[in-house]
């Protein structure tokens, strides 16, 4: 992992810590590590702090919800599957 990503990673999952005091600091660091995850192969690396940042925070919307489903915790291909008629 190169330095300036895993300095990202852990400026986000301080600044996430703080706003969500109330959630596990593991599951914090886990979800942006999960949201670095599905990014770290973007081509524009200027975005990729606040594009990290957004998709934990999904990510751990979606734990304070009580969200188990798979696509909550896996990474994403991208893709969308549509329901077969």
């Amino acid at each position: 992992m190169p330095w300036r990503d895993a300095q990202t990673i852990r400026a986000v999952a301080e600044r996430l810590v703080k706003e969500h005091p109330h959630l596990d600091i593991g599951l914090v660091r886990g979800s942006v590590e999960t949201a670095y995850e599905e990014l770290r192969y973007a081509r524009v690396r200027t975005y990729l702090p606040v594009l990290t940042e957004r998709r934990a925070k999904d990510l751990l919307s979606s734990e304070e919800q009580g969200n188990t489903a798979p696509d909550a915790r896996h990474v994403s291909d991208g893709t969308r599957s549509s329901p077969s008629r």
